[in-house]
């Protein structure tokens, strides 16, 4: 049997190393890599063999739900296990809308993380027992109304994020190698969008939906 290639996604260096010692215990699991962000995690997925993505949502720059969303639509065989703290049904419902295969909370034991790593490796998709089973047939369910963040395009909300984690409109052109008069029409375009019209409006918003993590 071959060996599962595991990608790791997690920003805080102690706790990805802690997650990696974990994997290395099971067997038939080999950790291909390491990335602190979901941008180079969709680089990495887009340059390497990979078979799992171990996906935290609460990352700067590029959160895991976007992340998810990209790898998902452009490598449909990558199989993503989102890493959470959190058993909200709104994280929960936007982490499979953007194509995750399993949902698992760190405080997760041993023989759990086991069993969500291959069952998410089979094709199966996994959530950790507290998510309650009502939401997520709700959340699953083909009529679904569409979540605020869907009202979005990709770079809205990566736009969105940035903005709420405090870049200013001439260090997000920086970033992204885009003008600075492309982003202030992405922003306008989401606030209007949003019918949110302030900055303190849109980072309160990004707070409620996930898109970024406060504490």
């Amino acid at each position: 049997m071959s060996q599962l290639r595991v990608v790791l996604a997690e920003d805080h260096t102690l706790v990805r190393s802690g997650i990696r010692a974990l994997l290395e215990e099971l067997e038939g699991v080999g950790v291909v890599g390491e990335v602190g962000d979901g941008r180079d995690a969709i680089d990495y997925v887009d340059d390497h063999a990979v078979d799992v993505v171990l996906m935290d949502i609460a990352m700067p720059g590029l959160n895991g739900l976007e992340a998810t969303a990209r790898i998902a639509k452009k490598h449909p065989r990558v199989r993503i296990l989102m890493l959470s703290m959190y058993a909200d049904e709104e994280y929960v419902g936007q982490a499979l809308r953007a194509g995750a295969t399993g949902y698992l909370l760190k405080d997760a034991s041993r023989a759990e993380f086991e069993l969500a790593l291959h069952s998410v490796a089979r094709g199966e998709t996994y959530l950790s027992p507290q998510v309650s089973k009502a939401v997520v047939e709700g959340y699953v369910h083909p009529d679904l109304a569409q979540s605020p963040l869907e009202r979005l395009t990709p770079r809205q909300r990566e736009i969105l994020q940035l903005i709420a984690e405090g870049y200013t409109t001439k260090s997000i052109a920086q970033r992204l190698n885009i003008k600075i008069k492309t982003v202030e029409a992405h922003r306008s375009q989401l606030m209007d969008r949003l019918d949110i019209h302030d900055i303190a409006g849109l980072v309160r918003f990004a707070v409620r939906q996930g898109v970024i993590h406060t504490g």
